[in-house]
């Protein structure tokens, strides 16, 4: 049995890092912009931790669908998800790729209170963070428990990593 040896080196990511908004709007950029490099967030005493993927959650506040981006904004402030319309098949309210086939109850520049995670490529920090989104899912259905919990999750994920 022979290896097939793979000549291209493929760049590798880490797994998502749990962050809040706010997390990043004070983060260090790490590369050029745009780049999808990826942060450096400062988690306090002298400790930070290097992210490019994020998992964030937070409230849907508005969709434009025309520019394929979402608002949301978890207890930290706002933060902007771009390629909505781009996200690969997995949930099925997802599959066509389309946000409003997920939340059907959204029109063009209308607002909600959906509460959904997404997972994601940091493009910007400062002044609004921006992640290109890879996945995204409605959690609404149990929004309240997923609310009091996003905290606690990520800063014991981050306790970790860091």
């Amino acid at each position: 049995m022979s290896k097939t040896l793979n000549t291209t080196v493929e760049r590798k990511r880490p797994p998502p890092v749990k962050v809040l908004s706010g997390q990043l709007r004070t983060a260090e950029n790490w590369g050029t912009a745009d780049s999808g490099d990826g942060c450096v967030i400062r988690l306090g005493r002298g400790r930070s931790l290097p992210v490019s993927l994020v998992w964030m959650q937070g409230t849907v506040l508005e969709v434009q669908l025309d520019r394929n981006t979402v608002l949301l904004m978890d207890e930290t402030g706002t933060f902007a998800v771009q390629g909505v319309n781009n996200i690969p098949k997995g949930k099925p309210c997802l599959s066509q790729g389309v946000v409003y086939l997920c939340f059907p109850d959204l029109q063009k520049h209308s607002k909600s209170g959906k509460y959904v995670m997404v997972m994601g490529v940091i493009q910007a920090v400062s002044p609004e963070p921006v992640i290109r989104a890879v996945k995204m899912a409605d959690l609404s259905e149990l929004a309240a428990l997923h609310r009091r919990m996003w905290k606690l999750e990520v800063e014991d994920l981050q306790q970790v990593l860091a």
